[in-house]
């Protein structure tokens, strides 16, 4: 049994399970999950010099936010844990669903149509081979 309060036993067994890898997140990225997919899809498991080629001349909106996240993933990498670069692959990406704002677009004989501006969490998170 362990001793220790609640709060501090919890504060421990958080710290155990601490995620070590070097990632970068965007919140709030006005694209959808499923638009960002496609883009995610194409870069996830290549090194980060093939990732970089890959969205840069990819014409998707979502590739130009996935490629300044991923530069901040690779500076966080090597400022923060003092990784190699070149060394460095995209382990995991993946965007999960944010917020809907929710619009109206006027209709015909004063009715409303709803428009869902939909909304996505970004995450890339790099590994070292």
């Amino acid at each position: 049994m362990a001793k220790g309060h609640r709060s501090q036993i919890k504060r421990e067994r958080n710290e155990s399970q601490k995620e070590t890898r070097p990632s970068a997140k965007l919140s709030y990225a006005r694209v959808s999950v499923q638009k960002a997919c496609f883009v995610l899809d194409a870069i996830r498991g290549k090194d980060v010099q093939t990732a970089l080629g890959i969205l840069a001349y990819n014409p998707r909106y979502a590739s130009r936010l996935v490629e300044k996240l991923l530069k901040s993933a690779i500076a966080n990498a090597e400022n923060n844990n003092g990784m190699n670069p070149q060394n460095l692959y995209v382990a995991a990406c993946y965007a999960d669903k944010g917020p809907t704002m929710k619009r109206i677009r006027p209709r015909a004989q004063g009715r409303a149509y709803r428009i869902e501006k939909r909304v996505s969490h970004i995450t890339v998170v790099l590994d070292e081979r």
